[in-house]
């Protein structure tokens, strides 16, 4: 099948398919809705890509079009040579975005547009529909978004000169670490998922300065306030905790972000905010144990049924 992105090839996720659009890559289940009463754009996060073929269902069973973008330099759209998730600007990331829900639009014209970002994606997000929003856009979803994470008093100082580091050393590894949360949640450390480690990898990924940057830059303009002037609902867990085998809650805590900081950000982001704190939520609310991923899918289904009626 081809439009004006080109062609729709058969995609690494079974029964899905998926086509380039600007520097990234849209995918979108195989089986689609004939008439969706509106479209899902999911915006993966930072070691992460899209792989969560039960949240297309979610959205394809509501009669709601579903699709995904892999960024620049991550996931499918990762080149030989390229710095993994790398950005020096969130405007890379913000225009990746805007090119999806161009394409989107062209493919389903006059039907409203929801979007869906997790973490880095949720921040980045939040900042094309601040900055660059598409006429189609009706509501964004965010679920645990890069708000705030968790620094030690040395951190902290350390960032002061973070600025310098990603003008003169914009490479320069500034954290590096394992992802027990990857580890944990991978069917191969005893959880639900399946992923590519290639593309989301227990190992971790070395952030960058430029990277770290420039997701400093951007919450530094969500804690001035952005007036994005869509509805948002905030999603996320009710508590956080380490990232260590020793915390008996891996898989029931956000271990990557401090939610008390995205709780305090949250205000900032319009006048049209609903909070939902999931209880015993995972970082990425839609990899949950079962019990609160169902209440997080039947909240969003709830929120976005208000906004499309």
């Amino acid at each position: 099948m081809t439009n004006a992105l080109g062609v729709w090839q058969k995609d690494v996720l079974e029964g899905f398919e998926r086509t380039p659009v600007g520097d990234g890559t849209l995918v979108r289940p195989v089986k689609q809705p004939p008439h969706p009463r509106a479209a899902v754009l999911h915006v993966h996060g930072y070691n992460d890509y899209f792989f969560q073929a039960h949240l297309a269902r979610v959205f394809t069973d509501a009669g709601l079009a579903f699709f995904a973008v892999d960024l620049a330099r991550a996931g499918r759209s990762l080149k030989p040579h390229d710095v993994p998730h790398l950005m020096h600007h969130v405007n890379e990331q913000v225009h990746g975005i805007a090119a999806a829900a161009t394409a989107i639009a062209d493919l389903h014209p006059g039907v409203p547009l929801v979007v869906h970002g997790h973490s880095t994606g949720g921040l980045t997000a939040a900042m094309w529909a601040a900055d660059l929003p598409h006429p189609a856009l009706v509501g964004l979803v965010l679920n645990s978004p890069l708000f705030g994470a968790r620094h030690s008093v040395l951190q902290r100082a350390f960032s002061v000169g973070l600025p310098t580091i990603a003008t003169i050393r914009p490479l320069a590894v500034v954290s590096q670490h394992p992802s027990l949360y990857a580890a944990h949640q991978h069917v191969s450390g005893g959880g639900r998922w399946d992923f590519d480690f290639d593309w989301k990898g227990p190992e971790g990924l070395p952030i960058r300065a430029a990277w770290a940057n420039a997701v400093r830059d951007a919450q530094r303009r969500v804690a001035c306030g952005l007036g994005i002037g869509v509805p948002i609902l905030a999603a996320r867990s009710d508590t956080s905790g380490p990232d260590r085998e020793d915390n008996p809650r891996l898989d029931s805590q956000d271990t990557v972000l401090d939610v008390d900081v995205i709780a305090s950000m949250t205000p900032h982001l319009g006048s049209s905010v609903t909070e939902l704190v999931i209880a015993g939520g995972v970082h990425d609310l839609s990899l949950s144990s079962e019990q609160p991923r169902a209440a997080y899918f039947g909240a969003v289904l709830t929120w976005i049924e208000g906004l499309i009626g």
